[in-house]
């Protein structure tokens, strides 16, 4: 994919994707600089926009739990590259060459104040997209959507890529493909450890949080989990397998 580029700015700095570069500026990361409609989600920290570049989810880092009533949306200054907006667009950069199916990120900024700063992130909007959880809503969940997201999440897991918040709002479904969206804190991990149960095992605790099992976690265990966990394990043993060979084929 194309190579990024950083810009410097007043109070930090931009990393863009370079084909963006010449346009980017720091107003690209305020939502009222955009058109009026733009849709706020989440905690009120992210905007659908239309750039230039096409449309874009704008997302602004906002702390959560106790934290944030202290902090707000700063964070502590540790250099650059540690940055939470540049750590998370260069894994969007890497899932993408791995052609997982996340958001392809546009451009990542951190502005500076004393001992911490601000972030802001903008990604290519998924079109027609809806979360698990608005699915939910929607009494939309069935087993063939479930084996999906199951075999999705396997193909991260494979690659060692850790979702920190693995939950029903940050798994996306647009014409048949299953996304997973907000890689913040995200990272890659050791294989052979025991975080990927704990991936899915958060994932099922916001599907019930969110009323997936409307007529009973029995009913939700065996009809939609079920299908998952077993997607993901064919999927898993595949791709590990096929993993394998390629690391025997290049000894």
């Amino acid at each position: 994919m194309n190579e990024a580029t950083l810009k410097t700015t007043d109070a930090g700095a931009i990393l863009c994707d370079v084909s963006i570069a010449a346009q980017v500026e720091d107003d690209w990361f305020d939502p009222t600089h955009w058109p009026a409609g733009a849709v706020a989600g989440g905690r009120g920290a992210a905007w659908q926009v239309q750039t230039p570049a096409g449309a874009a989810v704008l997302r602004h880092y906002r702390r959560g739990g106790a934290v944030a009533r202290l902090l707000g949306d700063r964070y502590f200054w540790n250099g650059a590259e540690h940055s939470r907006p540049f750590v998370e667009f260069r894994l969007l950069r890497h899932l993408q060459d791995l052609q997982l199916p996340a958001p392809r990120p546009l451009a990542a900024r951190y502005r500076r104040s004393g001992l911490f700063y601000r972030a802001d992130l903008l990604t290519r909007l998924i079109p027609e997209a809806q979360t698990l959880a608005e699915l939910v809503r929607g009494r939309r969940l069935d087993p063939a959507l479930m084996r999906r997201v199951g075999a999705a999440v396997a193909a991260f897991h494979a690659n060692r890529v850790w979702h920190a918040d693995l939950n029903a709002h940050n798994v996306l479904e647009a014409f048949g493909v299953v996304h997973l969206i907000d890689f913040d804190r995200g990272e890659l991990r050791a294989s052979r450890e025991d975080w990927p149960q704990q991936n899915l095992e958060r994932l099922r605790r916001s599907l019930l949080k969110v009323g997936a099992a409307g007529e009973g976690q029995a009913c939700f265990d065996s009809t939609l989990w079920q299908p998952l966990q077993d997607a993901y394990t064919a999927a898993r043993r595949l791709l590990d397998n096929g993993a394998d060979l390629a690391a025997e084929r290049q000894s």
